[in-house]
């Protein structure tokens, strides 16, 4: 490959860069067996790919034998791009490639191997190992023949050095998977490549509170972000949360992702749908589905295999449908069936290329989808039921509150009911707690009350004084600053007392002081212990309730009741009930601390979906000293604090919140449920003007218009 001068590493990684992987195509090119189809695969570009196909049960026993042909083969494949062998640019460019792709390939491999994959296969720790020792043996070759060429490793430090940037891309840096790339970096010795790499990623797994906490069955777990995925599914991953906000994030921080779209805007979306592009705004809602599907897509690739292994109950991608339309139910049906329906075809090609050779599955292209369903509307309901109906899973969201909940849980569990007998097995759904939101709308509630009591006592000209010194301690600056001065005062108060101001929590110093100078709940002292008091209550609100949704639903004896109303109401047998009821995990979200996490742990019906500084945050902490796993096994079948408890109940907004209402009454005692749960929940006819719904759908509708918007920009060329 040139001369031990003549291929520098800013040159490999420019050609690296601009490398782009073939299309897959049907029918799939012609290949001799697996090892022909994992080397023609992984040269075409499609690394990933390549490297999952080795990821089947049909390979148990096999695997070791299989890896050997592999790496031999490659040898080959590799020894014809070394130095001498290129007559121009171009050979040297593929030559570089060549290689590149071969690392790549391994390099996933062995993170597979070593990752929670393996288990998902059925390959044992043996076999495992000694298929990484063949890999391991093989890459030290290439690294050695890289020294000897060109004086050092090039194309491989190279392809480590891409690896690692896209994953410092997640959350612009601030996120486990980014914290991950650092770790490694700093493990690789220049010397010695494979072995720093390999003895470095084996620290950081057996280090990690998500791989050891999957390993041991504690809690499966989801991401609430569309990037880094690949690095999350070897932590033992098993769902991604996307909406609105998250696909225009992930554009924001992939460039790659953004030109891409844009490659496939100008070659592809202009021929298919020439009418987008002369009338964009008519399509508005078309295109932004077809940008989400494409900025998606590898999320859905990422999952296919503990998809197809699981038989359809992890491996999940939550796509969340257009706000604008959340609370019309022949709409949504209609948009999920279509979405549905597009991404199928995209999977059975990707299937093809992925199961090649292989006997099973026999089903390809079944969409690993779950649709986000907002709980802030009556009209919620019937949406989930009918898209259980068509075996199409769902992420239950915006939902905060006992009431919402179970009820939609049931609900999804009757449409999986009717699926069944229909003879289609139902896909996973995932019943969402947004305690964090909770949590902040509850913080946001008391703080407000608090600091209207205190103002009411005080005449006009004191009143404004205060609030103005409030609002220059918070930094309030500019255009929010003119919005504040033009509000009344109960519209002041809720802007000061907001979570984007006030933080995130009661003890911000501003409004201690606020408060203490008005004297009205007495000295400093007084104040802090009392915002404490709540404080230390509100923390916990999201918790309380996903503990007790847990309860009514997934307890022992609960758990039993629902799978004989199931049986009882839908006449099927109870081995179907049992499967349905399995298909459903509370998933808790939007957490704002590690305890959100560490507080709502099982090993049954529980998948907890992170954000990726939360991931970090969690990790940092289960590094401490002290820090025992063990301490919180199922920890959200646990009970909760009176004292807290009391303190929350004189909350109004957590009351609904937390207690049943009149209509899940009605339900629980069909189910020969008669605990008493309370009845002031908030009633399904609420749902729409609750606190938390109110404020979390108009962020998610400005995220989903401004997101159209930029879309649209660039269709229509404006």
């Amino acid at each position: 490959m040139g001369t031990r001068s003549g291929v520098s590493r800013d040159y490999a990684a420019g050609v690296i860069s601009r490398s782009r992987p073939s299309a897959l195509n049907l029918p799939v090119p012609f290949s001799v067996d697996h090892v022909d189809h994992v080397i023609k695969t992984a040269l075409d570009g499609h690394t990933k790919l390549a490297s999952d196909h080795l990821l089947h049960p049909e390979l148990k026993g096999m695997l070791v034998d299989t890896v050997s042909t592999l790496v031999e083969r490659l040898e080959t494949v590799f020894a014809k791009t070394g130095s001498g062998k290129q007559a121009d640019e171009k050979e040297l460019d593929a030559a570089i490639v060549t290689r590149n792709r071969i690392y790549n390939m391994l390099l996933e491999t062995i993170l597979s191997l070593m990752g929670v994959e393996r288990t998902w296969v059925g390959f044992s720790d043996e076999e495992a190992l000694k298929a990484i020792g063949v890999i391991i043996g093989f890459l030290k070759n290439c690294e050695a023949l890289e020294r000897k060429e060109l004086g050092e490793p090039v194309v491989y430090r190279c392809t480590i050095a891409s690896q690692l940037e896209r994953m410092r891309l997640v959350n612009k840096g601030n996120s486990l998977v980014a914290w991950i790339a650092k770790e490694i970096e700093n493990g690789l010795e220049a010397e010695s490549l494979t072995e720093s790499y390999v003895r470095t990623v084996e620290k950081i797994l057996n280090n990690n509170f998500y791989y050891s906490a999957y390993r041991k069955g504690l809690c499966k777990f989801g991401n609430d972000y569309a990037l880094g995925l690949r690095w999350l599914r070897h932590l033992g991953y098993v769902q991604v949360s996307t909406n609105p906000v998250l696909a225009a994030l992930a554009y924001e921080d992939d460039p790659y992702l953004w030109e891409s779209f844009k490659k496939h805007v100008e070659e592809n979306l202009r021929k298919q749908y020439p009418e987008w592009f002369s009338e964009p705004d008519k399509y508005a809602d078309e295109i932004v589905m077809e940008a989400t599907r494409f900025a998606l897509l590898d999320n859905f690739y990422v999952f296919r295999v503990p998809f197809v292994l699981s038989k359809y109950q992890d491996g999940l991608v939550s796509y969340q449908l257009n706000p604008l339309i959340a609370s019309d139910v022949d709409k949504s049906v209609e948009a999920a069936r279509s979405f549905a329906g597009k991404l199928e075809n995209d999977l059975r090609v990707y299937d093809e290329y992925l199961f090649w050779g292989y006997r099973e599955p026999r089903e390809k292209g079944r969409p690993n989808l779950v649709i986000k369903v907002a709980a802030a509307y009556p009209s919620s309901v019937e949406i989930v039921r009918r898209i259980n109906e068509a075996g199409i899973g769902q992420n239950i969201t915006l939902s905060f509150t006992v009431s919402q909940e179970v009820i939609l849980g049931v609900t999804a569990m009757e449409g999986m009911a009717v699926a069944v007998g229909k003879g289609i097995t139902p896909t996973q759904t995932y019943d969402t707690n947004m305690g964090g939101r909770l949590e902040d709308h509850l913080r946001e509630s008391v703080a407000a009350s608090l600091l209207l009591k205190t103002v009411e006592k005080m005449d006009n000209g004191n009143m404004m004084l205060l609030l103005e010194k409030i609002a220059d301690g918070l930094g309030m600056r500019g255009e929010e600053a003119t919005i504040f001065r033009a509000k009344d005062i109960r519209g002041k108060v809720e802007l000061l007392t907001s979570r984007r101001l006030l933080g995130g929590s009661l003890l911000n110093e501003v409004f201690v002081e606020a408060l203490v100078s008005t004297g009205v709940y007495g000295g400093r002292e007084q104040v802090v212990n009392m915002l404490k008091t709540f404080e230390e209550a509100v923390r916990m609100s999201g918790t309380y309730v996903a503990r007790r949704v847990y309860e009514i639903m997934f307890s022992p004896l609960n758990r039993s009741k629902w799978v004989d109303y199931l049986v009882r109401k839908y006449r099927i047998p109870r081995e179907s009930a049992e499967l349905i009821i399995n298909r459903i995990d509370l998933l808790p979200a939007s957490k704002r601390k590690p305890e959100d996490t560490f507080l709502t742990l099982s090993g049954r019906n529980v998948t907890n979906t992170e954000f990726p500084n939360h991931q970090l945050a969690v990790v940092k902490e289960a590094l401490k000293e002290g820090f025992n796993m063990g301490d919180y096994e199922d920890s959200i079948s646990r009970g909760v604090d009176q004292g807290i408890l009391k303190v929350l109940m004189s909350i109004e907004d957590f009351v609904k919140a937390y207690e049943a209402s009149p209509e899940l009454n009605s339900l629980l005692k069909k189910a020969g449920i008669v605990e008493n749960y309370g009845d002031r929940g908030v009633e399904t006819s609420d749902w729409p003007s609750y606190g938390p719904c109110v404020k979390t759908l108009e962020e998610f509708t400005r995220a989903y218009l401004s997101f159209r918007r930029k879309i649209l920009d660039h269709v229509g060329g404006r």
